[in-house]
């Protein structure tokens, strides 16, 4: 069964709300910079959203003597959008699937860099707020969700998996409508966790790029609201089919066959009732590390053979966003369904040697009825979505 999309929002790097997102994609902008907000001396590009916490409480009304993580502020400004513009009826029972890696961290670190100089001090409120579900529960509280809600936790893929547990529960009638999507901040433990993997570049990420040496981390949070279609007034576009599959290969790589990616996208096009001619366009996970990059592209050929579609990787201008990657890149493809537009890879010059595969290197005019997105997650949990116009 499809599902229609008829909600959706956004916060990145581009800003605040899908608008400031399109733009940033039409304007193939690097959004990427050193960070303002968090207080690290690695000096790395990121995509930082240009919000303090203080802006982002003053500007959704949020009691500022109440603690927040930065995880649960980005959740709660694109959660709102979502749900304004899918404009649902009274009464509609909504469920809220929600994900993300860092949680409430950024607030752990801010009280740890207290306690490790004085065990004495430091507010233990803010540790409370370490645990995923805490942000789940939050943008609940927040925006007045009362119906099933749960958190997903799988690296990369969360926010994907998110949307495929959302189209389940649609489809077993759990719910009139469902909230999906992912949220996750920048903080100190990622950036130096990736750093410590050797797979964080010091200089602008090239996806798919010969010269490719890493990634840069970003954050942000996006929320669809999903629907049955014969309950849908309108439709932004429609999920006609996911998957979600493993290659167990190891902890953080993917297998250089790209074993779990190629059945993530042969067991998606399956549910959609699709042959691989029939996509368009990929939203390619496109890190920008030489392992994914070379895996994905592996993949890519393995399932599309010599007619691999036009393709680009979109974390130049977003960042990878870690658990909210899946639905922010999810957000990113319906717009290229909406507007006939195919988003660049920025920073591609030299194809990886050993294929031929090349990204789109410029914003690409053109009718697309079926786009494929892929996220990727450590553990070699990889996930596929299908969208429709």
């Amino acid at each position: 069964m499809r599902v229609a999309v008829t909600g959706m929002g956004v916060v990145s790097a581009a800003g605040v709300g899908v608008d400031a997102l399109l733009a940033a994609l039409r304007r193939t902008d690097w959004m990427l910079s050193p960070s303002r907000f968090l207080k690290t001396t690695r000096q790395v590009p990121v995509g930082e959203v240009p919000y303090t916490n203080a802006e982002l409480q003053q500007r959704y009304g949020l009691d500022p003597r109440k603690t927040y993580s930065r995880t649960s502020l980005l959740g709660i400004a694109a959660a709102t959008e979502a749900l304004q513009s899918a404009n649902l009826p009274k009464g509609s029972r909504i469920a809220f699937v929600s994900s993300t890696t860092v949680g409430g961290m950024d607030l752990t670190e801010q009280f740890y860099d207290c306690f490790r100089h004085d065990p004495q001090k430091g507010r233990l409120r803010m540790v409370v707020h370490h645990d995923s579900a805490d942000s789940t529960k939050t943008i609940a509280e927040t925006l007045g969700l009362q119906g099933f809600a749960t958190t997903i936790s799988t690296a990369c893929s969360s926010s994907a998996n998110a949307m495929l547990l959302g189209k389940r529960l649609l489809e077993t009638n759990w719910c009139d409508a469902v909230l999906v999507g992912g949220t996750d901040a920048l903080c100190k433990f990622t950036l130096n966790g990736f750093a410590s993997l050797m797979i964080l570049d010091n200089a602008p990420c090239r996806p798919f790029d010969e010269t490719r040496a890493g990634l840069n981390l970003g954050e942000g949070a996006a929320y669809l609201v999903m629907q049955r279609p014969e309950a849908a007034t309108h439709a932004i576009g429609y999920l006609c089919g996911a998957a979600n599959a493993n290659d167990a290969h190891h902890q953080t790589a993917t297998s250089a066959e790209g074993r779990g990616a190629q059945l993530a996208m042969r067991k998606a096009l399956q549910a959609a009732g699709l042959q691989p001619s029939d996509i368009h366009y990929i939203n390619a996970h496109g890190t920008g590390t030489p392992n994914n990059d070379a895996s994905e592209s592996a993949a890519m050929s393995a399932v599309f053979g010599e007619s691999v579609p036009p393709f680009s990787s979109t974390k130049p201008i977003t960042g990878h966003c870690l658990a909210a990657a899946g639905s922010i890149e999810a957000v990113i493809t319906l717009l290229a369904l909406q507007q006939g537009e195919m988003w660049p890879s920025l920073n591609f010059k030299q194809p990886m040697s050993g294929t031929s595969l090349r990204p789109i290197t410029s914003l690409t005019m053109c009718p697309i009825r079926y786009a494929m997105s892929s996220s990727f997650g450590f553990g070699g949990n990889c996930s596929t979505l299908i969208f429709e116009k």
